[in-house]
């Protein structure tokens, strides 16, 4: 990573749909070692997608949450069981498996309250691996948009 891919990826997180001729000029670089330092990175697995970001509330799930989840016993078959039945859950939208206290954080973002607590007693609690759930409700949710090498 050198300062041209740095400044690539920089510009490529702010907007992903900016033209490989537009960023180009910006760095003062040619078009094609543009596309030729985006393609490395790509096959270097630094870049691993593009994707479009939406607005949540205007999906109908304007609530959002972070529920922590422990299961037992804490086998790698249960907890992979566990991932995979969370992974088809259409409210959830991020899974972190952590050590420590939780096993799982699960971000969701669902209707209401009362689909929140439908997600956690029809859903979740009905696992029997599950030995502990704790909710918490998301005021507010900030994403760096540009992540910087160190």
């Amino acid at each position: 990573m050198d300062e041209v891919d740095s400044a690539l990826l920089r510009l490529l997180q702010l907007d992903g749909r900016r033209t490989n001729r537009d960023m180009a000029q910006e760095l003062g670089i040619a078009p094609s070692t543009c596309l030729e330092r985006i393609r490395s990175l790509r096959e270097r697995g630094v870049l691993l997608g593009y994707h479009a970001e939406v607005d949540l509330p205007s999906l109908g799930r304007g609530l959002q949450a972070i529920i922590a989840v422990r299961i037992r016993p804490p086998t790698r078959a249960v907890i992979e069981q566990f991932q995979a039945f969370v992974t088809r859950m259409p409210e959830v939208i991020e899974i972190f498996t952590l050590t420590g206290t939780d096993d799982f954080l699960l971000h969701v973002a669902v209707r209401d309250t009362d689909h929140l607590h439908s997600v956690v007693l029809d859903k979740l609690t009905e696992r029997k691996e599950l030995a502990d759930v704790r909710t918490s409700v998301v005021y507010g949710h900030l994403r760096k948009n540009v992540v910087e090498p160190i």
